[in-house]
């Protein structure tokens, strides 16, 4: 299972552009080298090609019970455009990456700016992050919303791949809190599977611990 999704993110590599989380201005990470950085979507989009057909359709229901309807499709390049320029703007000097993946969106959340120290519970200074993220989420309603967990290679397998569904999940939570509707999102922990840098340093395995919060538009396909 490790070495599928590994594959999943190296293909997932073309298209994808990143940020500076300070400037806002295009940059080439050097993280990125290897599993990179980018990958994180593709492995998101795969999680959800794969759900059973009776998650998906509940899920179809609970959307239009809240009246959600899809992007009309020649405008979804637009909506993304608009959604992604106001995160931008929010999250700059947060720490928190924004990357953008075809119509797709990526918020990268540090695991040392977003939780307590070796835990999943949020880091209360972090909330007003999140609560800022929630005004952009709320107004545009028309993206699924993925939380996804990972972590570094330290501990056991089973270890890591709890504390990603936990971190994953306390992130989802937060949202619901906020009142992002539950048919909008969803949450999996990816464990050690998709490091974005260098397990063999400290650096790099403070940057593999985060959280990213996946965007992907409603559409037709979607309902």
């Amino acid at each position: 299972m490790k070495k599928l999704l590994v594959m999943i993110a190296i293909v997932s590599l073309s298209g994808c552009t990143t940020f500076d989380a300070y400037t806002g201005e295009e940059k080439t990470s050097n993280t990125a080298k290897g599993a990179g950085i980018g990958a994180g979507i593709g492995l998101v989009v795969a999680y959800l090609d794969n759900k059973d057909t009776s998650s998906k359709k509940r899920q179809k229901r609970m959307l239009e019970a809240a009246g959600v309807g899809a992007i009309a499709g020649g405008g979804i390049g637009y909506y993304m455009d608009t959604q992604e320029a106001k995160l931008r703007k929010t999250l700059r000097e947060t720490g928190v990456s924004v990357e953008r993946d075809g119509d797709n969106i990526n918020l990268i959340m540090p695991g040392n700016i977003t939780f307590v120290t070796a835990g999943h519970d949020l880091n209360a200074d972090f909330y007003k992050v999140l609560d800022s993220v929630v005004i952009v989420l709320q107004e545009f309603n028309k993206t699924i919303i993925v939380s996804a967990g990972h972590t570094d290679s330290r501990g056991s397998d089973e270890y890591n791949q709890g504390l990603s569904e936990r971190r994953a999940n306390s992130v989802a939570q937060y949202l619901l809190s906020r009142g992002v509707i539950e048919a909008r999102i969803d949450s999996v922990g990816f464990g050690e599977s998709n490091p974005i840098a260098d397990n063999g340093t400290a650096e790099g395995r403070s940057l593999n611990r985060r959280v990213e919060l996946s965007l992907l538009p409603i559409t037709e396909d979607t309902l």
